[in-house]
């Protein structure tokens, strides 16, 4: 345990429940156990995750008030509001038990949680405990979500096809296209999510799963934007031992597949575990993948194919041309996947911003301009996995993961972070 004047001390930590931000929040959280910390997990009842999987962490469930509608419905935008409009006087309440009960060798010195979870500030604050936000996206999206609110102020809103090649102004490299819209547009309720997320209030930090070497001058213009102290310690998951958060049950099959696959050889394609798609999508994704003649492993997801019962997903054929080629699976173990030799190609194609740093600035994956079509897949798979271009990307991404190296080593920019953040949260 952490001695904080003679007595231990306790996280409490609140994920937003969905895979992409559970992941980094657990994570951190044991990251933290390993420093001596005690961790609790205050969770939706929704997503809600299996505490089997982290035995040394203590949870408790809140009610969320989500209606099978709402979670149903692929409005993430929607669904967030409403959890931090019903979550809110319920979590006061929990805290406010956790605090009324808590060893006085065992207390709670911090909140630490989602950007999107912002009504756990108030909360903390009511009690008079200190916040930290962790924000598990990368520092680019951060500035683009902030971009969208100077557009609507600047009267570009709504976008116009005719702009969305153009550059946006101030905000460079960035063009219209690139920026974070919703499937469901930039609606004024995704607006003032933005503005809630990225309000500090009076939180004490923020941390940020992201690296110097990658987005440094990105992270020294927000530093300049916060009155309180940013801390990039990513890749988190490089500093926490392994455990698992998967939300849905991991098809480790699909290791013993790329085992006898050649280094470099295998693509791997996932949109990801809230993205969907529908059938259309699915059948020119998944003759561009055959037509490529490829190694590749696929993720598809239970219900990620909009309007498609699992027995029919696949084109009369598919299959059979891909035996031996192809490994498809409903859920894959991410990490292993995308650390194993045999993978050349990941895809990271389910986010605007993350889609344009990869192939246009950091120059290590190709982006599909236009709308999903068998023969740009094709392509596309070739240049990346067979031409020259392809094997100019991966070695720029094994420069990447030797700079990344000396980000997470001794003296370190994340390893440094890491340490100063830890320090800060011993002095509350």
């Amino acid at each position: 345990m952490v001695e904080q004047g003679g007595r231990h001390s306790r996280v409490v930590l609140v994920p937003l429940p969905y895979q992409g931000h559970i992941t980094p929040m657990f994570q951190l959280g044991t990251i933290l156990h390993s420093k001596g910390f005690s961790i609790t997990v205050v969770h939706t009842q929704f997503n809600s995750p299996n505490p089997s999987n982290n035995p040394d962490f203590k949870f408790q469930a809140i009610p969320d008030g989500l209606s099978d509608d709402d979670i149903s419905s692929g409005n993430f935008v929607d669904t967030i509001a409403l959890l931090n409009v019903n979550c809110e006087a319920l979590f006061q309440e929990c805290l406010a038990q956790m605090v009324k009960q808590q060893d006085p060798d065992d207390e709670i010195v911090c909140v630490i949680y989602d950007e999107m979870m912002f009504f756990s500030e108030s909360a903390a604050n009511q009690l008079k405990l200190k916040s930290i936000i962790l924000r598990t996206t990368s520092a680019a999206t951060g500035i683009s979500r902030v971009a969208l609110l100077r557009l609507k102020e600047e009267g570009y809103m709504p976008l116009q096809d005719p702009i969305m090649q153009d550059p946006v102004p101030r905000f460079h490299p960035f063009q219209f296209k690139d920026l974070p819209i919703s499937k469901f547009g930039i609606t004024e309720n995704y607006l003032q999510l933005i503005i809630n997320a990225y309000n500090t209030r009076t939180s004490s930090a923020v941390i940020w799963n992201t690296m110097d070497c990658l987005e440094q001058s990105l992270l020294a213009q927000i530093q300049q934007q916060y009155q309180v102290p940013i801390f990039q310690i990513g890749p988190l998951h490089k500093f926490a031992p392994a455990s698992s958060s998967s939300l849905l049950m991991e098809d480790s099959n699909c290791i013993t597949w790329l085992n006898r696959q050649a280094p470099d050889s295998v693509i791997y394609v996932s949109l990801g575990s809230a993205a969907s798609t529908d059938k259309k999508e699915l059948v020119e994704m998944a003759w561009g993948l055959a037509n490529s003649q490829q190694p590749f492993l696929w993720v598809v997801r239970p219900g990620s194919v909009n309007g498609s019962e699992e027995i029919e997903l696949w084109p009369e054929g598919f299959k059979e041309a891909v035996e031996g080629t192809g490994c498809i699976v409903k859920w894959a173990p991410q990490k292993e996947v995308l650390s194993h030799d045999a993978v050349g190609g990941p895809s990271f194609g389910d986010q605007r911003v993350n889609a344009m740093y990869v192939s246009r600035v950091w120059r290590i994956g190709l982006q599909l301009e236009n709308e999903l079509e068998r023969g740009e897949i094709e392509k596309a798979v070739r240049r990346l996995m067979v031409d020259k271009e392809g094997e100019e990307m991966r070695q720029r991404t094994k420069n990447f993961k030797e700079e990344v190296k000396l980000c997470i080593g001794e003296g370190g920019s994340s390893y440094n972070s890491l340490n100063n953040f830890l320090e800060l949260i011993k002095s509350i």
